[in-house]
């Protein structure tokens, strides 16, 4: 393995321990009753300690949020002025993206070309959603009330700022996701209390220092580590306003149980078990690639991954023979290889997890290639592929959320299309065919929030995510993730 010289400034950054929460733009933190350590995935080396936020914490950083949102500083602040804001932002996290990205390839054990992608998309995403600022729109409408002496409706409806906005993000993407809920929120006028994931939230500490940078008011964005505890105490909370989660379908649905008890809006992306279909009429050798690479990158770590493969029944052996080709060839190292295609899992709890959905795989269903741990220090996985003959087993069922892949034949499009809807989950999809037909039909049919025709499935600023059925509720991403934050306001003025 190649060696890397981790920057000195994230060297600093660790032995400093300026680790905390950031509350009205200080962080603190250090008398915390509890502590979460932080691990290197890749070689099983502390990082650092880390405080976890209890109810004073929190009711701080949702209190300077709710100060911050009635400030004439920040709720009066002229959509161009947040707009610079947000620019301002976007170019410190430029400047800083080595320095981000190697904090997040040191907790979280992803590829350091792959942290730095991923850093720079926040950034872009920042300025994605300072455009907007400028452009928010309502509407001008025709009602008909009858006013008395003759007068007239002159009707409108007026978007305004939801208020004080929760976003708590997963390990897997925890920049890149935080600017998902950030950008827009600020865009709209929210302020916000962010939590970032207890098992590598250095990344996001690190960048908030950033928001004061930039040049945010005090308490328009907060920060509090801490673990499941802590992010109970935020969506219960009653001066919340939204809750935006990205996470596990079963943790979804407890904070929707508890938003409901407040009547805290709520928008919800969840897991998945997406599909992809391969036809006999493909470009075999690039969806090969594209198919490995979109459940083997990161890790399989992604909630959009492909990790249900049908693949027609007269190119089912040979396009296998493929993609196991594509799966020994990559090689597993630390994220900070320049050589390295796949780096460890986050954590040794999520290997472990991984492992057993292996292990009862392996029970029921046919091994093509990989299936075990690598020996020695760190969280490394082989890539994995299994097959099957239909979609009765707990690989095809489950959100594994590892490199792991299931292959499954289909004769023709109905019998593809109604397995891949077979499943509680509706987040991603993919197809791929040179037939413009068949992908039509595929995309009419899908039930998912995504659907992809020959390529991977990826994110962009102007381009909504989200799922259908147990994959979420709303959208991130594009306009639909700006208004997200907002509410209407309908005003009738009589003249």
């Amino acid at each position: 393995m190649k060696m890397y010289t981790i920057p000195k400034e994230v060297e600093s950054f660790i032995e400093k321990a300026e680790f905390g929460h950031f509350i009205n733009n200080r962080y603190g933190g250090n008398m915390a009753k509890r502590y979460l350590e932080i691990i290197n995935p890749a070689n099983e080396d502390s990082l650092a300690k880390v405080p976890v936020a209890g109810s004073d914490e929190v009711d701080a950083a949702v209190s300077a949020a709710r100060d911050a949102f009635k400030s004439p500083d920040w709720h009066d602040m002229s959509p161009d002025s947040r707009e610079d804001l947000l620019h301002r932002l976007a170019t410190l996290i430029e400047e800083k993206h080595e320095t981000i990205a190697a904090i997040l390839t040191l907790e979280n054990g992803k590829l350091y070309a792959q942290a730095k992608s991923e850093v720079m998309s926040a950034a872009r995403t920042f300025r994605f959603y300072a455009g907007w600022c400028t452009k928010m729109e309502g509407d001008l409408i025709d009602i008909s009330l009858k006013q008395p002496q003759k007068k007239k409706n002159f009707t409108f409806l007026k978007r305004e700022a939801v208020g004080v906005v929760v976003a708590i993000v997963p390990w897997n993407f925890p920049i890149s996701i935080a600017s998902w809920k950030l950008a827009p929120a600020l865009a709209a006028g929210c302020t916000v209390v962010l939590k970032p994931s207890e098992v590598c939230p250095l990344s996001s500490i690190y960048m908030a220092r950033l928001f004061e940078e930039a040049g945010f008011p005090r308490g328009v964005f907060n920060l509090v580590v801490g673990d499941g505890e802590t992010g109970a105490l935020l969506t219960t909370h009653k001066n919340v306003d939204k809750i935006t989660f990205t996470g596990s379908t079963a943790v979804g649905k407890i904070i929707g149980k508890s938003a409901m008890e407040n009547l805290t809006a709520v928008s919800l992306e969840l897991g998945g078990k997406s599909p992809v279909i391969v036809f006999e009429d493909a470009d075999l050798k690039l969806a090969a690639k594209s198919v490995a690479m979109g459940i083997f990158r990161n890790g399989g770590q992604v909630c959009v991954a492909g990790s249900r493969a049908y693949i027609q029944e007269s190119i089912f052996e040979s396009f296998l023979d493929m993609l196991k080709q594509e799966a020994e060839s990559m090689n597993i190292s630390d994220g900070f290889d320049p050589d390295a295609d796949l780096g460890p899992l986050v954590s040794e709890a999520h290997l472990s997890r991984v492992c057993d959905y292996v292990e009862k795989a392996d029970n029921q269903l046919r091994l093509k290639t990989g299936g075990h741990k690598q020996e020695g220090s760190g969280f490394y996985m082989q890539p994995t592929i299994f097959t099957a003959e239909d979609n009765n087993s707990v690989l095809a069922s489950e959100e594994v959320f590892g490199p792991v892949l299931l292959a499954i034949p289909f004769s023709d499009m109905n019998h593809a299309l109604s397995m891949a809807n077979d499943s509680e989950y509706g987040l991603s999809s993919a197809v791929w065919t040179k037939d413009i037909s068949k992908a039509l039909e595929c995309v009419h049919t899908l039930d998912a929030g995504w659907v992809f025709v020959n390529s991977i499935p990826r994110s962009d600023p102007n381009f909504p995510i989200g799922g259908n059925k147990l994959s979420g509720l709303g959208r991130e991403l594009g306009k639909e993730g700006l208004y997200a934050y907002t509410k209407l306001k309908s005003v009738n003025i009589a003249y």
